[in-house]
């Protein structure tokens, strides 16, 4: 980001026409905003969100995450769609929950590589008390034979990092899992090789009376 508005800067007073200078001004601002943005939510994250387990709302966790991946996403042209619903807090470590979507992001955008989708859902499910976190990618898909596998400790399908610097060491799923277990959840994953991934964890609800409004 600083780089982006230093050089848009040089660039709207090397040029003296208008609409270099609008344009160099537009981009200094969306640049500004967004180095705001993200500053917030990383301030927001420290003030909020301890390791203590604690009464918490997945969704605006969630939400604050996406944003520390946005530029990311953008860069390799995946699609985040979401589909929120009105959910009863769940007893979760706030700053483990961000660490373990940061890592099943970070999983699912080098599954797909560049073009795609990431479908994130959280949704209550009434018959078993939880809510239902779910990250599913447009991706490679994982080997029938691999799945019980990709929790264990330095296994992967990579053959190093990627062009990102991420990825290869075998611990991004071993951490989630770790993470999964210390909050009392429970992980199940879907694949099919050319088709995608889903992992779908599962919390249980807290808040009986929030319980009793959603649907």
């Amino acid at each position: 980001l600083l780089m982006t508005i230093l050089n848009y800067a040089k660039m709207g007073l090397r040029n003296k026409d208008e609409p270099s200078r609008e344009k160099a001004f537009t981009r200094i601002l969306d640049a500004a905003n967004r180095g705001a943005k993200i500053t917030n939510t990383v301030l927001g994250l420290a003030r909020n969100r301890s390791g203590d387990m604690e009464p918490t709302n997945l969704v605006p966790l969630i939400e604050d995450t996406l944003v520390l991946l946005e530029r990311e996403m953008q860069k390799y042209r995946v699609a985040i769609e979401t589909q929120f619903d009105a959910v009863p807090n769940v007893m979760a470590a706030g700053n483990q929950i961000q660490r373990l979507m940061l890592n099943l992001l970070t999983n699912a955008r080098q599954a797909i590589g560049e073009v795609g989708t990431i479908l994130i859902r959280i949704a209550f499910e009434k018959k078993t008390n939880s809510v239902v976190l779910t990250v599913r990618d447009s991706g490679q898909g994982i080997a029938a034979e691999n799945l019980p596998k990709i929790f264990e400790p330095f296994f992967t399908t990579k053959n190093g990092h990627d062009s990102s610097g991420k990825g290869g060491t075998g611990l991004g799923l071993s951490a989630c899992k770790e993470i999964v277990d210390q909050n009392h959840a429970r992980v199940r994953v879907e694949s099919t090789v050319g088709k995608g991934t889903a992992f779908s964890i599962r919390f249980p609800a807290i808040d009986a009376e929030s319980n009793a409004n959603v649907e």
